[in-house]
């Protein structure tokens, strides 16, 4: 399998758009992605990404087979955390189930951890998204706990679940 983390490029914006314009994916993520996603919200966000600070975010597209198959950032936090950062990631559906994703993290986190002071890495998928939580686990991130309603998504009260990998205990 064939996983490639690379910098987003605008040729990219059609299929990325096409990948966002699903509900599947769009109901595991946190809100501010419009529905639908059009070429424009694509081309925005490629230019966002390229645009932002290297030290701070790690974002890239995740290539499968040659092809788009979806996006992957780690993003520094800010003030006492600033050694910490978030995970976020999606795969295209039809890339689901083919460890894509696991990959990405492993690549993304590896990453992070060899070319910047990064200790920590934390993700915060909703407990009902098992498949993003397997992934996680997949790639060496540990369950710390639950939180308990801490988001709102689609007018229901969400618990979510915390991951992190720290740079020492990472494979």
């Amino acid at each position: 399998m064939e996983v490639i983390l690379r910098w987003w490029r605008l040729s990219d914006a059609v299929v990325l758009s096409q990948i966002l314009n699903n509900r599947k994916i769009l109901d595991n993520l946190r809100d501010g992605l419009p529905y639908p996603y059009t070429l424009r919200d694509a081309r925005w966000y490629i230019d966002s990404m390229l645009g932002s600070d290297k030290d701070d975010v790690f974002a890239y597209a995740v290539e499968y087979c040659g092809k788009l198959a979806g996006s992957i950032g780690v993003f520094r936090q800010e003030n006492i955390h600033s050694r910490t950062a978030e995970l976020g990631y999606y795969i295209g559906e039809e890339y689901w189930n083919k460890g894509v994703a696991t990959q990405a993290v492993k690549q993304i986190c590896k990453y992070v951890f060899d070319n910047s002071d990064i200790v920590r890495i934390y993700a915060e998928p909703f407990a009902r998204n098992i498949a993003s939580c397997r992934v996680l686990e997949k790639a060496g991130f540990e369950y710390e706990g639950t939180l308990k309603a801490n988001a709102v998504k689609n007018g229901v009260i969400e618990d979510m679940k915390m991951y992190a990998i720290i740079k020492d205990e990472r494979i």
